[in-house]
């Protein structure tokens, strides 16, 4: 379901589940290998993939949302508050992290890619899109702070209400991702740039201080509170 290797400084974290669909099963294989990394010492950086050509991830996990009893999934009742509180964990990671988004990332998917310090995109193919409108729902406060914080705005409109489907140029153009490169240069090109950037994770108390000063509580670019916060607090937001 994940995978996780480490290569010198760098982490890398293959989701490998087929689709890469988010339930509460497939948060906390996420949430520990987390654990993992952020328990190592020294100079450190990880980055994110996907073991599929297809899909990066593909979002929320309906099957299992629709279904009744007991479900490889897991609990379905807590699976909320755990995805969203995983994101804000994940914006505010204490050292450098790269998503190398290798196929398509929608929804859930597309969250975890932009919680992300720099996101990479295939240049030939894959789309990134936030397709709530698409599926009738309504995007929840905390997601859409951290759509705000994330993706400039020329591009914010068209991705939360016009679900726009960004391909890796596309998206590079709009400054949603840094960088793109081909299929098979993909993960090397963010194992490089994930290289130059661990030595940042070696204090990862001054690294991860100032993602909460950006993303936490009383934020310095959102107040009263940023992404990560209200991620974490996103009981509090419920329509």
């Amino acid at each position: 379901m994940i995978d996780l290797e480490r290569h010198g400084d760098i982490f890398t974290l293959t989701m490998n589940d087929g689709e890469n669909r988010w339930n509460t099963t497939f948060v906390r294989a996420f949430s520990d290998a987390l654990d993992t990394v952020e328990a190592s010492d020294g100079p450190a950086a990880l980055v994110t993939t996907a073991a599929s050509d297809k899909f990066f991830s593909n979002g929320l996990d309906l099957e299992w949302r629709k279904s009744e009893g007991p479900h490889r999934g897991g609990d379905r009742s807590v699976f909320g508050e755990e995805f969203m509180a995983l994101m804000g964990r994940l914006i505010t990671f204490p050292m450098p992290t790269v998503c190398a988004i290798n196929g398509h990332a929608f929804g859930a998917g597309f969250m975890a890619a932009l919680c992300h310090d720099v996101r990479m995109m295939r240049s030939d193919r894959g789309f990134i899109c936030a397709n709530e409108m698409q599926l009738g729902m309504i995007i929840p406060p905390p997601e859409l702070a951290l759509f705000r914080h994330k993706i400039p705005m020329n591009a914010f409109f068209e991705t939360v209400q016009l679900a726009r489907r960004w391909t890796g140029p596309d998206a590079l153009a709009a400054g949603i991702v840094q960088q793109v490169a081909s299929r098979e240069t993909l993960l090397e090109t963010a194992v490089e740039r994930a290289t130059e950037l661990a030595p940042l994770g070696a204090n990862r108390k001054v690294y991860g201080a100032q993602k909460e000063s950006m993303y936490g509580e009383n934020a310095a670019l959102n107040n009263p509170h940023g992404p990560a916060y209200m991620l974490r607090h996103s009981a509090q937001y419920r329509h």
